[in-house]
């Protein structure tokens, strides 16, 4: 198992942790999606995109201090910054607005892939809709391509950031 440091305690190890959990979970991603596991394949880029945020984000701390004001507390009851909570934990609702802070402050495009993640972490729990009413993805081929799209630029992203 996997454990991170937090990123209060080892800003280093906790962003090596995350961008090595980012590449597991892009891997993974391409495994179930061979396997036409789509809801699963949909989760792990998800995640993936999620930890890559948060590794970003322990270099852009400061951005993120500036913006997102206030206390959070941990599990284990402690206090930390919004910040840090948000660098720890990269809460969902919070990663597009993330993002957006990120991309300007990193210059790397996080914006529209975030969207992709976002939208793969809706098709996880409610699947296709055929009608293309209540879902995102009315056919498995945007999901794939999504799928796709978001574990390509991880698998990119992590090797020229832990480099």
């Amino acid at each position: 198992m996997l454990e991170l440091s937090k990123p209060w305690k080892d800003p280093a190890g906790y962003k090596r942790g995350r961008l090595l959990e980012a590449k597991y979970e892009a891997e993974l991603a391409l495994r179930f999606l061979e396997q036409g596991l789509y809801r699963n394949a949909a989760g792990k880029a998800f995640q993936a995109w999620k930890a890559l945020l948060a590794a970003i984000a322990v270099d852009h701390g400061n951005v993120l201090a500036e913006r997102f004001k206030g206390v959070r507390a941990t599990r284990e009851g402690r206090r930390v910054s919004l910040a840090d909570f948000i660098i720890a934990f990269m809460p969902t609702g919070y990663m597009l607005a993330a993002a957006k802070l990120l991309e300007e402050a990193a210059g790397i495009e996080l914006v529209d892939l975030t969207n992709v993640a976002i939208n793969l972490h809706e098709f996880q729990y409610n699947g296709l809709d055929k009608s293309g009413v209540f879902s995102r993805y009315p056919a498995l081929e945007f999901v794939e391509s999504d799928i796709k799209r978001l574990v390509n630029a991880v698998l990119r992203l992590t090797a020229e950031l832990g480099s």
